[in-house]
């Protein structure tokens, strides 16, 4: 089945330029699209798309907010949030992360590293690989470690294996590195990420790095 795909951008040639784009892959369908947050959201609960490309800055209501809610309606299947932006809004990066949105993407990444993004953020993963997405993240919490460092009572519960695993997934590594780093099998990792995510109460793995730094188990750098 094809991932479908909702756009949301206040700009009119940007959803027709990236609509284009998408609709051209085989494998992607794009379903809709929305001028700004309030559409979005009204559109999401509607057409319940795989992936919705946000853009952070929209009118009547902003892509935060509305990301805000289309995570909060708990839909199943999921509806799965990946954040357009630019270098310049860093703390919407971190606040959407935070939230609960499987990622963002620079609005003047290449074409293919769209098309990508897509299809690991339908895919259940969190676009956290690449090294822009590492620094921005790292960035972030260093500005943001003396204000709002906050302890983690949670990680107690964590076996020394799953606290290991839980940094490697907050250093933006994949299932597979995780297995080749740790010399043990993919299904291993697998099940040790699943068991995290839920003694953490997390969604996703963006969710589970925003953790790792904030409670200072990971340290930018």
């Amino acid at each position: 089945m094809a991932i479908t795909v909702l756009i949301a951008d206040d700009q009119a040639m940007v959803r027709q330029g990236f609509g284009a784009l998408l609709a051209a892959q085989p494998d992607i369908s794009v379903v809709g699209d929305a001028p700004d947050g309030k559409s979005a959201v009204a559109e999401a609960k509607r057409l319940r798309p795989d992936v919705v490309l946000m853009d952070v800055r929209m009118p009547e209501m902003n892509g935060l907010d509305a990301a805000r809610l289309i995570l909060a309606a708990g839909f199943d299947p999921p509806v799965r949030v990946l954040m357009l932006t630019t270098f310049d809004i860093d703390d919407y990066v971190y606040e959407a992360l935070s939230l609960g949105a499987s990622g963002f993407l620079l609005k003047d990444a290449p074409a293919e590293e769209l098309v990508r993004a897509v299809r690991v953020v339908a895919d259940g993963q969190a676009l956290l690989a690449p090294t822009v997405t590492r620094r921005l993240i790292a960035d972030v919490t260093r500005r943001r470690s003396a204000a709002r460092a906050k302890p983690a009572p949670a990680l107690a519960t964590l076996t020394p294996r799953e606290r290991e695993v839980l940094e490697l997934i907050a250093k933006g590594m994949s299932n597979t590195e995780i297995a080749e780093s740790l010399f043990v099998a993919e299904q291993t990792v697998k099940t040790h990420v699943s068991k995290v995510f839920s003694k953490l109460n997390l969604r996703d793995r963006a969710q589970a790095v925003v953790l790792a730094y904030e409670s200072g188990l990971v340290t930018p750098g």
